[in-house]
């Protein structure tokens, strides 16, 4: 059994060291909203500790269970909440604990915070079908490159497994 990953670490910044104490109490409201819909948040925040991000938040996932949906609307709340603007952005990997033909790509998303919507974003996976004109898996289930070697002997690889997340 293969286990699927959603990884990610970035900062977002809160405009102020003072709105600290705020931001996180939006993410316990994030939190709490989640768990009454059965979901659980997918990502840990605390403030930054390096010097020059005291105005900062650390956003990473936790055991490779991250939701890129949940950092962006936790975001959005605070831009809401601050008066933040500009772009912001970050990038995600997706990652497997066993070779899988779908098991691995990643993303990024780009933020306007001022206007709270999504200004691009990018799927890996998704990208490279489109560029290359192949779907990850061929219909017949047969390992890409064999099938463009025209080899038969590799045999059947494993089927499509559930999207670990996306963001939209």
């Amino acid at each position: 059994m293969a286990n699927f990953y959603t990884q990610f670490s970035c900062l977002l910044p809160v405009r102020s060291a003072a709105n600290i104490p705020a931001a996180l109490d939006l993410y316990a409201q994030l939190k709490s909203e989640l768990d009454a819909e059965g979901e659980t948040i997918g990502f840990s925040v605390e403030p930054a500790q390096k010097a020059g991000h005291e105005a900062m938040l650390w956003l990473w996932d936790e055991d490779g269970g991250g939701e890129p949906e949940h950092v962006i609307a936790f975001a959005f709340r605070c831009a809401a909440a601050f008066g933040l603007t500009g772009r912001w952005g970050f990038a995600w990997s997706l990652s497997c604990s066993r070779p899988r033909i779908d098991g691995f790509g990643g993303g990024a998303q780009v933020l306007d915070l001022g206007r709270r919507e999504s200004v691009a974003w990018v799927d890996c996976e998704n990208w490279l079908a489109e560029l290359t004109g192949r779907n990850s898996l061929p219909e017949d289930g047969r390992n890409p490159a064999a099938v463009q070697a025209g080899s038969r002997g590799r045999g059947p690889t494993t089927a499509h497994s559930e999207d670990p997340g996306s963001a939209t």
